[in-house]
């Protein structure tokens, strides 16, 4: 109701249409789990470019098929990434541990790395004490020095007015903690007074620690999603990813509980094949295709690359982060309902792949869900195959296809945000008459976009809630049922072309 009606006159309320714009989530950020020789390791972090992946940890890194593997998906169209450091920690072997650098600046005041490796015996931090500074709380500034290419080295991060007094809002541990990306500060409790001056004084004793490998029992002990902490793990934090990497992982056993959390997510998981992995190994997917194989898709050969850091010669890469990038290509330029596959496919930076296959070859492996990689004339390195890990001819699953599978994960992560606001409301006609509302708006303009069959709408979705969806029984317990059905646009796996002579003259 408007204002009390209370006098004789005109009165103007605004009355809501009941339209809730729903918006598609994105449908290609991956996350991206291995070995770097920087960054943090106590949480996923997102880069936007290879360049901010350079900057957080570290560029190409021989020893880091994850480090690769990003270049490899910006390079091929991709747009975000989170990344998931894994290092070893917590060794028996003092040897394989990563420590970060740090140095002691006068009193017990330790400056130490923002994280471990030999990157950070790269750095020194120079202090000075302020001339002004207030006798009972004596403030001083902290740079933080690049030593790599210099000397007397040059100014990557400077902060002023540090104090190391609990009470104070400019206290160095808190200020460094929020505002560096370099370092971290611990002062001990019995600290009264900030730091000599000094002009650069180096952190030390960094390690990258044991360098993990996939396939390695400690690299896949990380990567348990039921650790607990680390790792893996450190991927529920996030808010959103939909395709996840591990580069160079083959082992079945650590693969199988990576689709399982996977689904949880509803992120879609593109596995490796191995290094050495032949037309026949490759076939034996035991453990890869069970109910969870619907959210993950394999590819086969590795792929052939200029090495950069060798001289450009070719090296063979896993295949992950270049399909990960030819997703989010795809997605970007077609839709999530296009087959990341085809002549259109072809994979920026590829040189070939290890193990040519022949058509007789790829008709071996296709029926049994390996998606195969090819190099074929004028298109280049392609991807030409598009089945999950449930695509196997002899299962008939409905689920066989990438697109349509990663189209569902779609929908199902959009709805699941975009409906909350339906939490709480009065359960009736009203509600629901709001629900296929808004979710017919979307799907109409999916439809409208070309992702679904059908020629009309009636042909391609339905959205129903009702009081046939949703029971009185349903209402007393709070619940409302919201049924969505779409046809899904399948690839032309096969092309068919029959071809008949003209009968001439003859007359019948």
């Amino acid at each position: 109701m408007p204002v009390a009606l209370n006098y004789p006159g005109v009165y103007i309320e605004e009355v809501s249409s009941g339209v809730r714009t729903i918006t598609g989530v994105a449908t290609s950020i991956c996350a991206f789990v291995g070995y770097a020789n920087k960054g943090p390791t106590d949480r996923a972090v997102l880069v936007l470019s290879w360049s901010d992946f350079v900057r957080q940890f570290g560029g190409l890194d021989r020893a880091s098929q994850l480090s690769y593997a990003v270049a490899q998906f910006f390079a091929n169209g991709g747009a975000q990434a989170y990344i998931v450091r894994l290092v070893t920690i917590g060794s028996d072997t003092a040897a394989d541990n990563a420590k970060a650098a740090s140095v002691d600046i006068g009193g017990g005041i330790m400056v130490s790395a923002g994280s471990p490796g030999e990157w950070g015996n790269k750095y020194a931090v120079s202090t000075k004490l302020r001339a002004d500074a207030d006798p009972a709380d004596k403030r001083f500034q902290l740079s933080v020095l690049d030593m790599t290419d210099s000397t007397t080295g040059v100014v990557a991060e400077s902060f002023e007015n540090l104090s190391v007094s609990p009470d104070s809002p400019r206290y160095a541990p808190n200020v460094l903690r929020d505002e560096s990306s370099l370092v971290s500060m611990v002062v001990p409790g019995t600290a009264t007074a900030p730091p000599p001056d000094a002009t650069a004084t180096k952190l030390a004793n960094g390690a990258n620690g044991k360098k993990l490998t996939p396939n390695d029992a400690a690299f896949e002990q990380a990567l348990n999603p039921s650790s607990g902490s680390g790792g893996i793990y450190l991927l529920d934090r996030i808010d959103l990813f939909n395709l996840l990497c591990v580069p160079g992982e083959s082992n079945p056993a650590v693969l199988g509980p990576l689709q399982a959390f996977c689904r949880q997510r509803r992120a879609f998981l593109i596995a490796d094949c191995a290094q050495d992995a032949t037309l026949t190994s490759v076939q034996s997917l035991n453990g890869l295709t069970g109910a969870d194989s619907i959210n993950a898709a394999i590819y086969f050969p590795w792929v052939k690359a200029p090495d950069p850091l060798q001289e450009n010669r070719i090296g063979e890469f896993p295949p992950c982060g270049f399909v990960a990038g030819l997703y989010a290509r795809t997605d970007s330029t077609r839709g999530v309902w296009k087959a990341p596959a085809g002549v259109d496919a072809s994979l920026t930076g590829a040189l070939g792949v290890k193990i040519p296959l022949t058509n007789d070859e790829n008709g071996v492996l296709n029926p049994k869900a390996v998606n195969c990689i090819r190099n074929l004339p004028v298109y280049g390195t392609i991807l030409w195959g598009a089945r999950t890990l449930q695509g196997n001819d002899e299962r008939g699953s409905e689920w066989k296809y990438v697109p349509v599978r990663r189209m569902a994960l779609f929908m199902e992560e959009t709805l699941f945000r975009a409906l909350k606001w339906v939490v709480f409301e009065p359960n009736d006609e009203p509600l629901w008459a709001q629900i296929r509302l808004n979710v017919g708006a979307f799907l109409r303009d999916l439809f409208r976009q070309g992702a679904f069959q059908g020629k009309t709408p009636q042909e391609a979705y339905f959205v129903k809630c009702d009081n046939e969806t949703t029971t009185q029984s349903d209402i007393n317990r709070g619940i409302v049922n919201i049924l969505v059905g779409f046809a899904p646009l399948k690839p032309a796996e096969f092309v068919v072309v029959k071809i008949q002579q003209i009968a001439g003259q003859i007359q019948i």
